[in-house]
């Protein structure tokens, strides 16, 4: 599942390179064609992102929310401005007339597209929006709907802190810590909780818990305060890194394919005690963690 580094790198292209122009909304699958039509020809004014949902806001202050889900992507098309100084512009490099495209999902990918632009819609793309020089293709979201203020308002009053979405780290990760260290669940499916604190999903849940030495069965009333507030404070710099960067890295200088100290490496050896590795369900989902680092 798209953790929320994506769906903010999703609101900054967005910004960049759609915010500010009028836009041709659509739905080639025809599944949202009524929210398309209400959205078409206006101009696309802000695309904010809380958590795992993206919120796109038109002139008429209507708001496209959407939720990858499991399986939703982006692909943008055509002119694309660098998400990093230094970077380079991935849809529009190439051969002149070569199109290239990047997909946004659980991970990015690069790809040629042909020479002409627009491409067609490819498969189930359940929204195009479209500018003269940039193609924004969604889809497999698990939400996508149009709202008004009010509505888009009240989903994000129901979502907990997201560092990346705030301009005071520190009051929000008290709210944080005290919505952790209130409820007698365990922390491991604490952090999952959107209402508690708004993006982590699995590989974050697991390689937070294992750089805190935590135990992931610890109810949350029995977590210290300065270990929740030691977890605000690591999400944020996790959150950050994984924007700038465009993948999740939780081990420093590693080498990309060791980028993870516990995720997906079930039965192998902890790299820090050498213990194997456990894998469970929690919430159904599958939870990593090491039973000595992690007591």
């Amino acid at each position: 599942m798209p953790e929320g580094h994506t769906v903010h790198r999703v609101a900054r292209q967005l910004t960049q390179d759609l915010v500010g122009r009028r836009l041709a909304v659509s739905s080639p699958q025809g599944r949202f064609a009524a929210g398309a039509a209400r959205l078409d020809g206006q101009v696309l004014v802000a695309a904010d992102a809380v958590g795992k949902h993206l919120f796109c806001t038109f002139e008429s202050g209507d708001v496209l929310r959407v939720h990858l889900g499991l399986y939703g992507a982006w692909d943008f098309f055509g002119s694309l401005t660098p998400l990093t100084p230094g970077g380079f512009a991935v849809g529009s490099m190439g051969a002149p007339r070569l199109r290239r495209a990047v997909r946004m999902g659980e991970g990015e990918q690069e790809r040629a597209v042909g020479e002409v632009f627009p491409p067609e819609p490819v498969g189930q793309v359940r929204v195009r929006l479209a500018s003269e020089a940039t193609v924004a293709d969604l889809r497999g979201p698990a939400a996508c709907e149009v709202l008004d203020p009010d509505g888009a308002a009240a989903v994000v009053a129901r979502l907990g802190p997201d560092p990346a979405s705030t301009d005071d780290l520190a009051a929000a990760g008290e709210v944080m810590v005290a919505r952790l260290t209130s409820r007698n669940v365990a922390v491991g499916q604490l952090l999952m909780d959107q209402s508690v604190v708004a993006g982590i999903g699995n590989i974050y849940r697991a390689e937070l818990l294992f750089r805190a030495r935590l135990d992931p069965h610890t109810p949350g009333r029995r977590v210290p305060t300065d270990v929740a507030r030691a977890l605000w404070d690591d999400w944020a710099v996790l959150l950050a890194e994984g924007i700038r960067a465009g993948a999740i890295v939780t081990r420093e200088d590693a080498d990309p394919a060791e980028r993870f100290w516990v995720y997906r490496r079930a039965g192998l050896p902890c790299r820090v005690s050498g213990t194997p590795v456990v894998v469970e369900q929690m919430a159904g989902r599958a939870l990593y963690w090491c039973p000595v680092c992690q007591v």
